[in-house]
């Protein structure tokens, strides 16, 4: 076989083992997001949560997903099939896809040597194994159009449902996600600028002297913000308010069909979670100088870890906003911020 299909052949079982790890890695931790949360939900309301399936509990994610499979697939009379079939499927596949562009480690040379400096990316005489399954110059770019796909999905769900409260709840997320959207994006520009660059991997590298939150904390407390809106985390849950809406876009969705947008929810957490930590948080970097960068993928997972669990935090700590003050303060407080922060950040760095 001659060096050039070698080369295919390998770049080709590197991304399918890449694939693979990661639907099992994001499938794995969003059952057990599900169990943290509910220990951390009954922890601050002074309950013990689930622990009778398993040793403490540990294996209530997988009784809840025995039971999603066996439940019974109800549907709606007079629905859209293939919309409404759809639905789920494009807001789990979306979720899957935003995270193919994260790096959660350096890139590495297999059977070469490594470039020069820590910025480089060559690889002299091997191949470069990236970490993550897209390796892409406009990353940020690539995961804002994809995560913008769940919006499509959960107006499909709600408007094929026929149903006037997965409608409601449809409309309320458009509206909703819409809006923020705009907010996030203006806050992750300020690392852009800074760092020069969309490659999310020379975003990182950028902050090995300095986390970029130092630099841009508005900005950090702005995507933050907004993440949780994007996620539909309380307190901007509107589109799943129960009180209102039964269950929102979703309510007419049971089994797996439900699974797959509850699903969604959380991988978009960890994504969202994941994005801050790359802009922000100096990715795989250790927190401290005197700590080895060399267990990379360790200090990314904890600093996501930390960033989901101050998610679930808020989400039972804080009450839910009402819609109309949701609104404005997407576009009356976010929104003007992320500009001031922009235009601040923007003549820095042209003084720079």
């Amino acid at each position: 076989m001659s060096s050039a299909a070698s080369s295919v052949l390998l770049a080709v079982i590197v991304t399918l083992v890449k694939g693979i790890l990661i639907v099992v890695v994001l499938a794995t931790g969003f059952a057990y997001m599900t169990f943290a949360e509910r220990k951390i939900s009954a922890r601050i309301q002074l309950r013990y949560g689930p622990n009778r399936v398993g040793p403490f509990g540990l294996l209530q994610p997988a009784a809840d997903g025995v039971k999603l499979f066996l439940k019974e697939k109800a549907a709606p009379d007079g629905r859209d099939n293939f919309l409404y079939l759809l639905a789920p499927a494009l807001a789990a596949a979306a979720a899957l896809f935003a995270f193919s562009a994260i790096p959660i480690n350096q890139t590495i040379c297999i059977g070469g040597t490594n470039g020069a400096g820590p910025l480089s990316a060559a690889c002299p005489g091997g191949y470069p194994l990236h970490w993550d399954l897209a390796d892409l110059n406009v990353g940020l770019l690539f995961i804002l159009a994809i995560t913008s796909l769940g919006i499509y999905s959960i107006f499909l769900g709600g408007w094929a449902s026929n149903s006037k409260y997965s409608l409601l709840g449809a409309l309320r997320s458009s509206a909703q996600l819409i809006s923020y959207e705009m907010a996030v994006s203006f806050a992750l520009i300020g690392p852009v600028l800074l760092a020069g660059s969309l490659n999310l991997e020379t975003v990182v590298n950028q902050q090995h002297s300095l986390w970029f939150v130092f630099l841009q904390p508005m900005g950090f407390l702005l995507y933050f913000t907004g993440a949780l809106a994007e996620t539909n985390r309380l307190p901007f849950d509107l589109p799943e308010a129960e009180s209102e809406l039964v269950a929102g876009y979703h309510t007419e969705y049971s089994g797996m069909r439900f699974g797959l947008f509850f699903m969604a929810e959380y991988i978009n957490m960890i994504t969202v979670c994941s994005i801050a930590t790359v802009m922000f948080l100096g990715g795989w970097m250790a927190p401290f100088f005197f700590l080895p960068n060399w267990l990379g993928p360790i200090w990314f997972g904890a600093k996501v870890g930390l960033l989901i669990f101050i998610l679930m935090w808020v989400r039972w700590t804080f009450p839910r906003l009402r819609y109309d003050r949701l609104m404005q303060f997407g576009w009356k407080v976010l929104l003007p911020l992320g500009l001031v922060n922009l235009l601040v950040t923007s003549f820095f760095v042209a003084l720079h």
